[in-house]
């Protein structure tokens, strides 16, 4: 049972019933794992989704008998299409890539076949063209040593192989799309080709079934070398795109070549051995040698080095590295000699979620497509009826022989008509840039995210992780009765212990700095934008903010609040410790601003961007942040919700706003924002919330996503005007409308051409984005 698409059937087997489904036509799909799937009834859909692997399983043992590669192929163009294996789109006639890239990927199958069919192709197509141009050629003088019989019956031998082998699948491609009522480019290719050569055909062996009006000097004109030349050029023209469609790949595959092969782990004993990088597994202690790259995502535990981490970051300034910092796999250990602890393995490190990434945003559709969408759905049967038309008028007005130029000019109004170039001017500038993007560290997750983003005119941030460091330390701790400092502190931290908040890791960092041991709270309960209760021992204890200490009846009397107050009014951030009804402490903590932070908002204030703040800490912590920042929107004291609340509350005054947050309460947010941002040194679930994805927690990447956006977009329209400006002109010309006024006729052969180089130099100007700076 083969899954999804089809090769040239078009069809796809229901993979829950069996029963064969036009994937064109049902409205019955789901998604799983990025890919989608097509059945017959909304019934199947529902046995699917209970229990897919059931089904999967099977089809990934047959489809191993189909084919040797079983990965899932999809459309550049329609990525709606897929496929087990390789195979060719029902709607546009393009031959499937594959979903998930390899570093030991070669040539394209395609591009194998298409090559072969050339070096076939060509060799006759030459004498063929000589053959047909011989009385151009001085001193040739072929016509008068040869019978007009014996060159007919040659031109017929010479142009068969090629118009019925290496022309092949562009007519299989033809009837598939008529089949499938998507008429594209093959369409138009196997018009014409077919026309000229069934034509010539006739006119060698029926000569005499022609009336004079098709006939020159009393023979019937072939077109042998026309159909031969433009499937020969076609051939030139697809193999050009896909090559140089194969380089929009080439991000993928420089991100899939920084991992390395093997890892070097340490055994229970001390005992070192390399092992292939498939046989690491969470908690394994591997050693990684100057100048090695590091094998997986994990934790330093013994040793210090710089580490180059450009690839992530776009940075090239080397990071130190010690023990208990977190380090990426694939990035390059330059001077010392660590060892770390393996957190994260295969498909779940921060390089193959980014290859994930890519991929997906590479696939997805702009809203800028629609444009392109609508034009291709009308525009292949206003090409036939515009060569319709063509012959017509040129049989009805044209000069003699009129019938000899109404075939000449029709079939080269179907040649020169690319709607290849159309459907690609947006996907290959999309590809480029999404693989352009994420080797600066950028990650758009899809292509909307690339257009919306040149649009936006306010920028939301969140303080914390975003603005500062995300790093704050513990500056002082105050006792509001009879615990001491210390004892503040480990309840704190044993509270803090199982959080992801930035706070939670400046508490823990106190307390290893004063080797206090302390006891984890159990029946742990996190309540997003207060804080954390939990029960230490058989005491109940929190830690949060002014909220939560009312919410648990610990309202602080006035000096406490006084003093609080003047902490705050030093940008500095208040924890409250107590018990139900007892406040026990303020526990402060300063959170330093980015080096980078100040200049970064600078030039996007620069360029346009409203910057407003958004934050779950209290106003006069946000306020005294923002004086020194230069901000002058200030949103505080907002939980999560409230966050996403202010985000409607701007883009109900008009605005397209981004959002840039990195913790959990800023989810929501993301989310709601018209660009969610998500900054790389924060938690995952911000990471899925968010539509672009900035590998280095740095207000700068904003700038750089948005200046790519910018160029990718220009790019997109350069491309359509060229695929737009390109048919409006050449289909005239093909046409013959300039005939009158200046005599311009343009031969089916020159139409070829024009077709190939169209595609071609939209491919070419979107891989100049592969080196936008």
């Amino acid at each position: 049972m083969k899954n999804h698409i089809h090769g040239l059937s078009g069809h796809v087997t229901d993979p829950v019933c069996g029963m064969t489904v036009d994937p064109l036509k049902t409205s019955h799909t789901t998604q799983l794992h990025g890919q989608t799937f097509f059945f017959c009834s909304a019934k199947c859909v529902a046995k699917f989704t209970a229990s897919p692997n059931e089904y999967l399983h099977s089809k990934v043992d047959d489809a191993k008998s189909v084919s040797a590669d079983d990965r899932i192929y999809t459309c550049p163009m329609h990525p709606e299409i897929v496929n087990k294996g390789p195979g060719v789109c029902p709607i546009c006639g393009m031959a499937l890539e594959p979903v998930e890239a390899r570093i030991d990927d070669g040539p394209s199958h395609e591009l194998v076949d298409m090559t072969k069919r050339l070096k076939i192709a060509a060799p006759l197509t030459i004498p063929l063209f000589l053959i047909a141009m011989a009385d151009l050629v001085p001193g040739l003088d072929l016509h008068h040593r040869v019978s007009p019989e014996v060159l007919s019956w040659i031109q017929l031998i010479l142009a068969t192989p090629v118009v019925l082998w290496a022309a092949w699948p562009f007519f299989a491609r033809a009837v598939d799309s008529v089949r499938h009522r998507s008429p594209n480019m093959f369409t138009l290719i196997g018009l014409g080709v077919g026309v000229a050569y069934v034509y010539s055909f006739i006119g060698v062996l029926f000569p005499g079934s022609f009336p004079e009006s098709f006939k020159m000097n009393g023979q019937v004109p072939l077109y042998f070398e026309a159909a031969a030349v433009i499937v020969t050029l076609v051939l030139v023209g697809q193999l050009l795109e896909l090559r140089a469609r194969s380089q929009t790949g080439q991000a993928i595959k420089a991100l899939l070549g920084l991992a390395p092969k093997t890892a070097r782990r340490i055994g229970a004993e001390g005992q070192e051995e390399d092992v292939p990088l498939e046989s690491i597994h969470i908690g394994d202690r591997l050693r990684v040698r100057p100048g090695e790259k590091i094998p997986t995502d994990g934790i330093v535990v013994e040793g210090r080095s710089a580490v180059d981490e450009a690839m992530i970051s776009g940075e090239p300034v080397p990071v130190e590295k010690t023990e208990g910092d977190k380090v990426i796999g694939g990035t390059l250990n330059q001077k010392g000699s660590l060892v770390i602890r393996a957190e994260k393995v295969g498909a779940d490190t921060l390089l193959s979620q980014i290859v994930k990434l890519v991929s997906e945003a590479q696939r997805s559709r702009a809203p800028i497509q629609k444009l392109a969408d609508k034009v291709a759905g009308v525009f292949v049967p206003s090409v036939v009826g515009a060569a319709l038309l063509t012959f017509v008028v040129w049989t009805v007005w044209g000069p003699e022989p009129r019938m000899i130029h109404a075939l000449v000019n029709a079939i080269a109004v179907l040649i020169i008509a690319c709607p290849c170039a159309l459907g690609l001017a947006t996907p290959m500038s999309i590809m480029v840039a999404s693989g352009r993007g994420a080797s600066l560290g950028v990650l758009f997750k899809n292509a909307e995210a690339i257009e919306v983003l040149r649009k936006v005119d306010t920028l939301v941030v969140d303080k914390t992780g975003t603005l500062t460091e995300g790093k704050p330390r513990v500056t002082k701790i105050t006792s509001l009765g009879s615990r001491g400092e210390d004892d503040l502190l480990k309840i704190a931290a044993g509270l803090e212990a199982p959080s992801e908040h930035p706070l939670a890791g400046a508490i823990l960092e106190s307390a290893k700095e004063k080797k206090l041991e302390f006891e984890k709270a159990h029946d742990f309960e996190s309540l997003t934008g207060k804080g954390i209760v939990g029960v230490i021992g058989a005491q109940k204890f929190f830690a949060g903010n002014l909220a939560l200490a009312r919410d648990e009846k610990a309202e602080p009397d006035a000096p406490t609040l006084k003093l609080v107050e003047a902490m705050r009014l030093e940008g500095q951030t208040v924890l409250y410790v107590g018990q139900p009804g007892i406040l026990l402490g303020v526990i402060s903590l300063a959170d330093p601003i980015k080096e980078s932070t100040q200049a970064a908002l600078k030039e996007l204030t620069e360029a346009g961007l409203q910057i407003v703040m958004l934050t779950g800490d209290n106003e006069t912590t946000a306020k005294a942040v923002a004086a020194t920042l230069g901000i002058k929107e200030v949103v505080a004291d907002v939980l999560p919700a409230g966050k996403a609340e202010a985000v409607k509350k701007l883009q109900a005054q008009g605005r397209v706003v981004a959002m840039a947050g990195d913790g959990v309460n800023d989810a929501p947010a993301l989310s709601q924002a018209d660009v969610g941002i998500a900054m790389g040194n924060g938690t995952d679930i911000a990471l899925q919330s968010a539509h672009i994805a900035l590998l280095k927690g740095d207000l700068r990447g904003i700038l750089r996503a948005r200046r790519l956006s910018q160029a990718a977009i220009a790019n997109i329209k350069q491309n359509l005007f060229f695929a737009f400006a390109y048919n409006a002109l050449g289909v005239p010309i093909a046409a013959g409308v300039f005939f009158p006024i200046f005599g311009w006729l343009l031969n089916p052969m020159l139409a070829a051409a024009a077709m190939a180089l169209s595609s071609v130099s939209v491919i070419g100007n979107s891989l100049r984005l592969r080196n936008w700076k």
